[in-house]
């Protein structure tokens, strides 16, 4: 194809995967921060708006 990047020695892929690696999971960590923030606000909000309303249990 006219537009794919010319290709590259196994080596050099190597190097490539070893740098993104050595990064770390941040952008797993941020999703799962995201998704554990969005369960505790629902949490709150039905706990604030459907338990708190109906008072105590007799």
């Amino acid at each position: 194809m006219f537009n794919s990047d010319p290709p590259t020695s196994p080596a050099t892929a190597d190097q490539a995967v070893e740098e993104v690696v050595a990064q770390g999971p941040s952008g797993a960590i941020v999703l799962a921060g995201i998704a554990t923030a969005c369960v505790v606000a629902m949490w709150f909000a039905f706990y604030l708006f459907v338990f708190l309303p109906r008072g105590s249990l007799q």
